[in-house]
């Protein structure tokens, strides 16, 4: 493919002018911009344009006509003012405007002919999800909940994701981003689910080293046993809560077994993870 229909950004003269505005937009939109160097609108317009092409990375040609050099092009689509902005898809205008507009205007009418920028990430997440790698899933996920500013579709995939690696109480604290007028029939399904994993995580050996450990809080040996049951069932901050107090109070426990079971823990969760990043803050803190 030719390396200008691969840009976010070209400019438009007679000789690419039906190829790029026309023939490309059967298969991408095309936002057309019309300018003129005297026009001080235009100057102003034109940065907001080719920031918000950038980040869409191609999903859409940003295609900038000089209305003084391309006076025809100009005539041809029945340019009256400058700047104006058309949309074209299948070769013909769909939307746009004329005059300045803000930021925010602009992405509003494009946001309506264009997915968000984060899609290509979610479908990438939702790929790694159900091939079943529930680590690489959370992580995009993790991204794209917050590329999206916490949409609802991305909210309820990212805590399905999290409740099949086993991370419940992330699950549930991701949910609660969900307002109730959004809390659909998926919504539903993913809380069923967290609850059942929790109640069948219950072991008879996780809950008998709760207990013991209950009546003999001092039991660094019983700690560390339930922080392996712990990670087990995928409560990780109980887990890692329980390996830190045993570190706190020695550094090498165990000759270090202690020590390489926080870091192992933390490697599982992957380095980009928050709750990874937290508990590698307060290792930190301990060994310097």
């Amino acid at each position: 493919m030719d390396e200008e229909m691969l840009d976010a950004v070209v400019d438009i003269d007679e000789s690419n002018a039906a190829r790029l505005l026309i023939e490309e937009s059967h298969k991408r939109l095309v936002v057309a911009d019309f300018w003129a160097e005297w026009c001080e609108p235009c100057k102003a317009l034109m940065p907001i344009l080719e920031k918000i092409a950038t980040e869409y990375e191609g999903a859409f040609l940003l295609a900038k006509v000089n209305a003084d050099d391309q006076q025809m092009i100009a005539q041809q689509f029945g340019v009256r003012s400058l700047p104006t902005v058309m949309l074209i898809l299948d070769g013909k205008p769909v939307d746009g405007f004329a005059g300045a507009q803000s930021e925010s205007g602009v992405r509003q009418i494009l946001e309506k002919h264009l997915p968000p920028p984060w899609e290509s990430l979610f479908l990438e997440a939702r790929a790694a999800a159900e091939s079943g790698d529930s680590t690489r899933a959370i992580a995009l996920y993790r991204q794209v909940w917050e590329a999206s500013a916490h949409a609802v579709k991305v909210s309820i995939e990212y805590a399905q994701a999290l409740a099949d690696g086993m991370r419940l109480d992330d699950a549930e604290n991701i949910l609660e981003s969900v307002s109730k007028i959004d809390q659909d029939a998926s919504y539903d399904q993913v809380i069923a689910q967290i609850k059942i994993k929790r109640e069948a995580s219950r072991s008879p050996e996780l809950e008998a080293l709760e207990q013991e450990l209950n009546k003999n809080p001092q039991n660094n040996e019983v700690r560390t046993k339930l922080a392996v049951q712990y990670t087990g069932v995928g409560q990780y901050r109980e887990a890692l809560d329980l390996l830190i107090f045993v570190l706190q109070e020695d550094i090498n426990h165990d000759d270090g077994a202690t020590k390489k079971m926080l870091l192992d823990t933390i490697t599982s969760l992957g380095k980009a993870d928050p709750l990874a990043a937290e508990y590698q803050r307060k290792l930190f803190s301990l060994l310097y």
